[in-house]
């Protein structure tokens, strides 16, 4: 796979997976911008891309301001001229019950993971319209098809990009512009390291971010509405849309430990 000569925005990119995705976009030859709020490890993230001999641009952003996204976007079209792939990644989760973290938690969640798509895709949509040319790859998880307790607003956040993908995906049938959601299980990333997940249990398995930033760059070219890691998963999520009525209370026996 050969991406020379195109350009990549990804959000979240200083840290987890939209790190290891720049790594592996700038690895085959693509020029990169870097999106996140902390500037240092922006810059720190910008400065080991720099053996790979690619053009890099790190512009911080927080993405739930619309205002921020508009100048990042004028920052990025501005040094590259367009934008072939677009990567959403950006986005935190808080733990707990909705009647202990209350509505606050869900809004800020629903203001990154999910409005944080929507402005950035908004951005750089209509370029890739006109240039009949792009991919969108909309980094969710398998929470976007299961409720977890304990992490509601998390969910919603993901059910809520899910579905924005798959109309925008029927939308621009034959445009030229694909649209691919990435839904991995847990992943061993700084995700995890907020105050609120100190209460949450300890599963054994979990991804590497290296292996979802594999599944980000195949997504950046396939014509599939989802791909999700590992592929055994999909069963699961298969049963759930499937049998909801026998799904439904397992996965609340699974999940439900939080004291």
């Amino acid at each position: 796979m050969d991406y020379s000569g195109r350009v990549v925005v990804i959000t979240g990119a200083s840290s987890g997976i939209g790190k290891e995705s720049a790594a592996k976009f700038a690895r085959l030859g693509a020029s990169v911008a870097l999106v996140a709020r902390d500037g240092v490890k922006l810059g720190e993230a910008a400065g080991e891309l720099a053996g790979y001999g690619v053009p890099v641009l790190a512009c911080a952003c927080d993405v739930s301001r619309k205002e921020e996204v508009e100048g990042m976007g004028r920052k990025v079209l501005e040094k590259f001229g367009r934008v072939d792939v677009l990567v959403n990644n950006a986005g935190f989760g808080v733990y707990g019950r909705f009647s202990e973290v209350g509505a606050d938690a869900a809004e800020s969640q629903m203001a990154t993971n999910y409005l944080g798509m929507v402005y950035c895709t908004g951005q750089f949509l209509p370029g890739m319209l006109e240039r009949r040319s792009g991919h969108i790859v909309n980094v969710a998880s398998v929470a976007a098809s299961f409720g977890i307790p304990a992490m509601a607003g998390y969910c919603a956040s993901k059910f809520a990009m899910l579905g924005f993908s798959e109309s925008l995906y029927h939308e621009l049938k034959g445009s030229g512009v694909g649209v691919t959601v990435v839904s991995p299980i847990m992943v061993r990333t700084n995700f995890f390291d907020g105050e609120s997940f100190r209460r949450m249990p300890k599963y054994t398995y979990a991804l590497s971010a290296s292996a979802v930033a594999g599944a980000v760059v195949r997504a950046a070219s396939s014509p599939r509405l989802e791909i999700i890691t590992p592929q055994a998963v999909r069963i699961a999520v298969w049963f759930k849309q499937t049998l909801p009525y026998l799904v439904n209370p397992i996965v609340g026996q699974i999940f439900r430990r939080s004291g």
